[in-house]
């Protein structure tokens, strides 16, 4: 046995009976979270494109194009296409701690192969929880150093969640499982080079769609008797000796069964990279204790993780992308324009003279907190304002993160946001569909 075996017997035997009511409840948000960030990522240009080219290359089939209503094209396309959408505009999920994994890019692969399969949302929600146990273990075993070599993470492991779960709805066998999950580890890619290049940024919303496809075919491939390696993750020229610094092998199959990696995703608020959001959120607290406009700000400065100051300390972006990767932009356009609409960042004016102005006033530096286990995403937040008054706020976490969850009008006012592009009607009609999935005995309906 192999711990590639060990992680494709569990996944190939997960039932919907096996799992806890809060961990289906979490994965039914997720699902639900995906859809709507979709529907929006389906307006913006890449989506466009995306859909496009899925569209002209497509056979005919019963896997919906989300924010496309009326058509259905064959499941690989449409996991391609759903992936961009999924990542489309910062929006989608993440887990928390984070360690390189998107919960939501498992969705686009599973719906496309639960739409074609007839499966019920039983079964949808299964295979979620069977691509996130395992792609969440993956990404724990990386130490989050792939990116340390220049990989897009959840490009590569984002690829294994959606073959596990398009291998659950395809009802693969263990042995078939390995064998995709063997398939699995040929097709990673993405690199993040977008984050340095001062532009070509579009390019990060198809690391998803990749991934998707790529599961759809891993799967599709094991299911008809294609083979892959068993050992394809620990291996000495597998997966994590290739994409990993000192990888931690052990976590692959640790807690398996017993410790559920759904309960960590964590849902964004607003349209920006996750390592803004606390932030965003801090400056937020202050604004509403101390009453202060931007016009009053002297000097901001926010203590922050190595990551973010290699990664994200872009005062003056240059596409949109970048804007929404960059923390100093993305905290600056919070004080002028509502950050938890999306459109405030599709419509932010990159030039905007006041928004540039704040930005580039707001300083990073290290704080220490960030190197503690679970506080990567952690800030100390400080202002001074020209009146000489100062003030001062940490935060550990973030609205939508497990320890901090939003109420259920907010998450759902999320989607609203999102998929409101749909109209009330459908959209609401969408909304009560997701909200009531795990009773639901055909997925086909989660269509716009």
């Amino acid at each position: 046995m192999t711990q590639t075996r060990d992680l494709a017997t569990y996944a190939a035997g997960l039932r919907f009976e096996d799992l806890p009511n809060d961990v289906r409840d979490r994965a039914r948000a997720c699902i639900q979270d995906t859809v709507g960030i979709s529907v929006f990522g389906a307006n913006l240009p890449w989506g466009k494109a995306a859909i496009d080219y899925a569209r002209r290359n497509a056979a005919a089939g019963d896997s919906a194009l989300l924010g496309v209503p009326g058509v259905k094209i064959s499941a690989p396309f449409a996991a391609l296409a759903n992936g961009v959408l999924t990542h489309a505009f910062e929006m989608d999920s993440l887990r928390k701690p984070g360690t390189g994994v998107h919960p939501g890019g498992i969705v686009p692969a599973a719906l496309a192969v639960a739409q074609q399969e007839g499966a019920s949302g039983g079964d949808l929600i299964t295979a979620f929880v069977a691509g996130m146990e395992v792609m969440t273990r993956i990404g724990l075993s990386t130490r989050h150093s792939s990116e340390e070599k220049g990989f897009h993470a959840p490009g590569l492991t984002g690829v294994f969640g959606a073959t596990v779960a398009a291998g659950s709805l395809l009802k693969l066998n263990a042995a078939q499982m390995c064998n995709a999950m063997g398939v699995a580890g040929s097709l990673c890619s993405g690199l993040l080079e977008f984050a340095k290049s001062g532009g070509g940024g579009m390019v990060k919303r198809l690391h998803i769609g990749r991934a998707a496809e790529g599961g759809v075919l891993a799967a599709s491939l094991s299911k008809d008797g294609y083979e892959g390696p068993a050992s394809v993750l620990e291996g000495e020229f597998g997966f994590l000796n290739a994409y990993a610094h000192e990888p931690l092998t052990e976590k692959l199959t640790d807690g398996l069964g017993d410790i559920w990696e759904t309960r960590t995703i964590c849902f964004k608020r607003c349209a920006c990279h996750a390592t803004a959001h606390a932030p965003v959120q801090a400056f937020e607290a202050l604004r509403a204790e101390m009453d202060f406009t931007a016009a009053d700000v002297d000097a901001i400065s926010i203590g922050t993780s190595r990551k973010v100051l290699a990664n994200h300390d872009i005062p003056a972006p240059r596409d949109l992308m970048a804007a929404q990767y960059s923390v100093p932009f993305s905290v600056a356009l919070s004080f002028f324009h509502d950050p938890m609409d999306p459109m405030s960042f599709l419509k932010a004016d990159l030039s905007d003279p006041s928004v540039l102005a704040l930005s580039r006033k707001i300083k990073l530096d290290h704080f220490g907190e960030t190197t503690k286990r679970g506080q990567a995403w952690a800030c100390h937040a400080r202002v001074a304002l020209k009146d000489g008054r100062e003030g001062a706020v940490v935060l550990n976490d973030f609205r939508g993160s497990p320890t901090q969850p939003m109420s259920e009008d907010e998450f759902d006012g999320k989607f609203r946001a999102a998929a409101r592009g749909l109209g009330e009607g459908a959209m609401e009609t969408l909304l009560s569909r997701l909200k009531s999935l795990d009773e639901s005995t055909d997925v086909a309906g989660l269509a716009p």
